[in-house]
């Protein structure tokens, strides 16, 4: 199997960076990469932000172009969808036959979560997470639309302020008492609820969703409580599960999303997996972590890459993102994990969108700052990371 090529399963931007660090490495072998999507690997926060909106052109998410993967003698395979994985006999299955592999990533992502309501009323629903999910949509945010949009997590929030900026009318459900409620906690939870409020979108909290029907080209949907209201389009972000059936078909242990160490490689020989795909032991906070977030599919995509090509490297970056709602951009750091936090500490100008929050756990020695955020603080980014992980003073 010397001959075999290191095979990439994925489009995501875990899978372009792992495939980008493989040839920096000076790994020179033959490298295949595989996507069930049309499009050459890309990243996926432009879909909800930049691209979303109007601002980032169309190939502006793509981790490189079609010339670089000729350059660098990569056989990238779009339109093409991994049936199985064989692990025993290093295999993988296409429509077009068996594939050895020397090596195995899985970077297959994860996908929305489903809401059956939605999807059995026949009204017109969009689940954000293609780049075609996102060309549909965007034709949607027009001053003369309504949009529904179920769940207040981050997808949510930030399909709500794209179209809020495009002219639409917004109507956000959250079914917890605050969006981000679970994330955040209750007191920054209100600060971007206030905000979106501020913005003219209606955002109603504590609220089930009892019934969908279609009405014409939109749709009705129905309270518990009673409410009422038409929508023009209804986006349902509620969440995403990890795309692990190749895994599990294959007998690789998946324990929410496919278990690997801290090196990324999964319970199999030769196979790794990255991305939000991965819940990967944490050297640094002590338990498994799963994200699905941008920076740690770019990390993950670099040390995969360099375990692939040889090295010893361990996915022990803290967990970082990002959003930019409105005029608010914030960066956080950091993971509360299973053992969750005790309180928040706001430091700053709240209502000038410009400050600074710590989320803090009571342990025997002291107060342990599990997280922190910034809000529009562009020279903190720094400080949070050297704080986070450390007491309190």
């Amino acid at each position: 199997m010397s001959t075999a090529p290191i095979v990439v399963v994925g489009g995501g931007l875990a899978a372009g960076t792992a495939i980008t660090e493989l040839r920096e490495r000076g790994y020179t072998g033959p490298l295949v990469a595989l996507t069930d999507e049309p499009r050459l690997p890309y990243e996926r926060p432009p879909l909800s932000k930049g691209y979303l909106m109007g601002k980032d052109a169309p190939d502006g998410s793509l981790v490189h172009d079609r010339a670089w993967y000729d350059e660098h003698d990569v056989d990238v395979r779009t339109g093409t969808r991994v049936e199985a994985i064989d692990p025993a006999n290093r295999t993988v299955l296409t429509r077009d036959g068996e594939l050895g592999y020397r090596s195995l990533l899985l970077a297959t992502g994860a996908r929305p979560r489903r809401l059956a309501l939605a999807d059995d009323s026949g009204a017109p629903v969009t689940y954000l997470r293609t780049f075609e999910d996102s060309t549909a949509l965007r034709e949607q945010l027009r001053p003369d639309r309504r949009i529904g949009i179920i769940g207040g997590g981050w997808i949510g929030l930030e399909v709500a302020a794209a179209a809020r900026e495009a002219g639409a009318s917004v109507t956000v459900l959250e079914a917890l008492e605050q969006p981000l409620l679970n994330v955040l906690g209750g007191t920054v939870a209100e600060i971007f609820a206030d905000l979106h409020r501020r913005h003219g979108v209606d955002l109603r909290t504590g609220v089930r969703v009892e019934r969908i029907t279609s009405a014409g080209a939109g749709a009705v949907v129905e309270l518990a409580d009673g409410g009422r209201f038409e929508v023009d389009h209804l986006v349902v972000g509620v969440g995403a599960v990890p795309a692990t059936e190749l895994a599990e078909a294959a007998g690789l242990t998946v324990d929410n999303g496919v278990r690997t160490d801290s090196a990324l490689r999964a319970s199999a020989p030769d196979v790794f997996a990255a991305g939000d795909v991965a819940n990967a032991d944490h050297p640094v906070l002590g338990h498994p972590l799963r994200v699905e977030h941008w920076d740690t599919a770019i990390k993950h995509g670099k040390v995969a890459g360099a375990n692939l090509a040889g090295g010893a490297e361990v996915a022990d970056a803290l967990p970082y993102f990002f959003t930019d709602q409105y005029d608010l951009g914030m960066e956080y750091v950091g993971n509360a994990g299973p053992d969750g936090f005790d309180r928040v500490v706001v430091e700053g100008d709240v209502p000038g969108l410009n400050f600074r929050a710590w989320w803090l756990r009571s342990e025997a020695d002291g107060e342990r700052v599990v997280a922190g955020m910034h809000v529009n603080d562009w020279d903190a980014i720094d400080e949070i990371r050297s704080r986070v992980g450390g007491l309190t003073s």
